[in-house]
């Protein structure tokens, strides 16, 4: 479909007494330049036909204050209009409007100009009882007509200045038209070079980068961006691909919020919604900040607040590189459905990739990221199509200016204690927020602890001060956050244990695992049945411990690092306990792993929810700690990262499973000998026969000294390498 000049309809501005061009984009929905609409609530709208009356229309998109500016971000100059009108009447028979990008691929030998159109109303001239609309043609080079930022430059061939000298603008009242190449829109016309000049040249702001700002998308609904380089010229729709799956409306996969209680955050807030808001030099915005001071929380209320304005809106757990690919890998699931089965972990998150960079106007939130480059991997290849924001406790090495997130003020403070616990005690709830350092998440612990024993302030103040009263001088804020917590942890497990132990214990095994996204049914055989388990994993959220929703448990970092950290104060966190919780932690994943993770292609869901916390599990053993059951789950999953084609982290963990078989049983036990053949094989796999030959020899020779030559395993290792040196010659 080319420009259709009845969508073409010309716009009056009332207040800056103005004209301007505009395309019918929808049954009610124009798009124009936004600088024809500035200042304006209210607009008049007509079509091209001579006999068209004024219509009554508003702007739809953008009304977020404050409203760019134009002279810094022309690249921002555009809008969307409604017809509101009783008397409009659409136009019949018009095709869906198809919207194009230009790439940035090499220039074929046919492809150094493309050819471009637009119909606008210059001056809006009367001449012969029929407004002057002019047809402009011309070209755009493909080298250079794409600038940085989203404009485009158009150059017109082959027509008459429009206006009159005396106007500061040739083409005044063509702005806002619609601009075409191969019949895709790709731009809405806004500026010509002024004063003593031809004409000749018109820039246009990019439809993507449009689609790129928050509230555009979801304004104009689907909106699929065709390469017009290698668009069809005039011929049949191309035919559709995986990457033309579109979502509906309002698809997110957001939590709830953590706490419903948000307070002295509006500010920040504001700050966060002017950063998000700016053109896509600013698309990344960093939150950063002490844990527990409530990035989280300020991330969620944002993502929930402004969900409308984005296509989608995707929470990605961040805590390792892992954990991000897994949530892209998420929304494959979620956009493909039973059609992304059969891709590993690694494809799935590539196809998400490709999706975001071909349907802009998104939001993604890198919650809890530990390490810059671990995000910067993923931000960088979707720089220019939606938005990012990232909460993390790490102030530098972020592309942006990230936001710092301090702890609350007092009256702040104050407001969520009362919030938690009612009204009262004024003075002593000021000195609880005082003791507490004001951090959000310790006053949360404190005021659930408060409510559910229905102790006063002034009863909890005294539990306190069995127990350290200030915090080390070096920290933020003149205290430690870890020993806040630590405190809290203490007081609230003392609680815990008297209700139930067995909910302690899952508190300390969890805190072995990853910290979000834990499955509930890993803590299945601590409990009778599902039903003591919901309540046991309730008592816990009660206390604001973990965290829950349909992902599974959640527990915060701080709750970690003090649940596995010994004292000798504290009889919930003696070294014997510790330790205990951490060899039932490996127990009951080990039993939650499915097994044959190269073959057993049903149970690689599983692994990819399971893969953080394993990893969680491994990190908390030395090397010289390994048990039977580490070397049991480093094997398995040192062969499903090999299955999944991530072979540099498969040849670590069997290697390690090698060294610590032939600790813990001898170097000729037959199950060194099989991690042998394992890790030889992933040598093999990743083209490293120096390596994988010389394994496969000494697994050899020890299976024919141990096993004998008849054995499964002597003629699995023979075979593999003879197959090895066959390719090694």
């Amino acid at each position: 479909m080319a420009v259709d000049v009845r969508r073409v309809v010309e716009i009056w501005n009332p207040v800056g007494k103005c004209s301007g061009t505009g395309y019918l984009i929808a049954d009610d929905l124009v798009l124009t330049a936004l600088h024809n609409v500035l200042g304006c609530g209210g607009l008049e709208v007509r079509g091209l036909d001579g006999d068209s009356k004024w219509l009554a229309a508003e702007v739809l998109w953008p009304l977020t204050e404050p409203l760019p500016d134009l002279e810094r971000e022309p690249q921002a100059d555009g809008a969307l209009v409604r017809i509101t009108d009783a008397g409009w009447l659409p136009p019949v028979g018009t095709e869906p409007v198809r919207w194009g990008r230009i790439d940035g691929g090499p220039v074929v030998a046919d492809e150094g100009r493309l050819a471009c159109v637009a119909v606008g109303f210059p001056r809006s001239e009367v001449r012969d009882g029929i407004r002057d609309t002019k047809e402009i043609r011309g070209h755009i080079e493909r080298l250079t007509g794409l600038k940085s930022g989203g404009l485009i430059t158009a150059y017109v061939d082959g027509v008459a200045v429009p206006g009159k000298r005396d106007e500061k603008s040739a083409w005044a009242g063509a702005s806002g038209a619609a601009l075409f190449v191969r019949g895709r829109l790709i731009g809405v016309v806004t500026t010509d070079r002024r004063r003593d000049y031809d004409g000749d040249q018109l820039t246009a702001v990019s439809v993507v980068g449009l689609a790129a700002r928050p509230g555009f998308v979801a304004a104009v609904g689907e909106l699929v961006p065709e390469d017009v380089t290698v668009a069809d010229r005039e011929g049949p729709p191309r035919r559709a691909t995986v990457y033309d799956v579109e979502v509906p409306p309002g698809v997110n996969n957001l939590p709830e919020m953590p706490s419903p209680i948000f307070v002295g955050r509006v500010e920040v807030m504001a700050e966060l919604e002017r950063a998000l808001s700016a053109e896509s030099q600013t698309i990344t915005q960093t939150v950063h900040g002490l844990g527990g001071v409530g990035k989280t929380t300020l991330a969620l209320h944002y993502a929930h607040d402004h969900a409308g304005a984005y296509r989608l809106v995707w929470w990605i757990r961040s805590d390792t590189p892992e954990l991000i690919e897994a949530g892209f890998a998420a929304l494959t699931v979620r956009l493909r459905g039973e059609e992304s089965s059969d891709l590993t972990t690694t494809q799935a998150a590539e196809w998400a990739v490709g999706w975001l960079q071909t349907h802009p106007g998104w939001l993604l939130v890198f919650d809890n990221a530990e390490k810059p480059g671990d995000v910067h991997a993923w931000t960088g290849q979707l720089r220019a199509s939606g938005r990012h924001l990232i909460t993390s406790r790490y102030k530098r090495g972020w592309v942006c200016d990230p936001i710092s997130l301090s702890v609350l003020d007092q009256e702040a403070s104050l407001t969520l204690l009362s919030g938690l616990v009612g009204n009262g005690e004024e003075d002593e709830a000021r000195a609880l927020a005082d003791e507490l350092g004001h951090l959000p998440l310790a006053l949360e612990q404190a005021g659930a602890f408060i409510a559910q024993r229905e102790v006063s302030i002034a009863a909890y103040r005294a539990m306190l001060e069995q127990y350290p009263a200030r915090a080390a001088a070096a920290a933020p804020g003149g205290f430690d956050p870890e020993r806040t917590v630590a405190r809290i942890w203490r007081i609230t497990l003392d609680v815990l244990e008297e209700q139930d132990p067995r909910a302690v214990e899952i508190l300390r095994i969890a805190a072995w695992y990853a910290p979000t996204g834990i499955p509930r049914s890993l803590f299945e055989p601590l409990a009778e049945d599902p039903v003591d388990l919901a309540q046991l994993l309730g008592l816990l959220a009660d206390y604001n411990m973990i965290t829950l929703d349909r992902t599974g448990v959640g527990i915060h970092l701080m709750v970690q690092m003090v649940a596995r950290t010994p004292s000798a104060d504290d009889p919930h966190r003696d070294q014997a306990r510790i330790l205990a919780a951490r060899e039932r932690a490996t127990e009951l994943m080990l039993d939650e792993l499915p097994r044959d993770p190269r073959g057993n292609v049903a149970g690689w869901p599983t692994w990819r929810a399971l893969l953080p916390h394993v990893e969680a599990i491994l990190d908390a053993f030395e090397p010289g700690e390994d048990t039977v059951e580490i070397v049991s789950i480093v094997t398995l999953t040192g062969q499903f990262l090999q299955e999944q084609g991530q072979l540099s982290q498969a040849t670590d963990c069997l290697s390690r499973s090698l060294v610590a078989a032939t600790r813990l049983f001898g170097d000729d036990d037959p199950s060194t000998l099989v991690s042998r053949n394992n890790l030889a094989a992933a040598y093999e796999v990743s083209g490293d026969m120096a390596r994988a030959i010389p394994l496969y020899e000494q697994a050899l020779a020890g299976c024919l000294r141990v096993l004998g030559e008849d054995h499964p395993t002597t003629k699995t290792v023979l075979e593999n390498l003879a197959v090895a040196r066959a390719q090694h010659p």
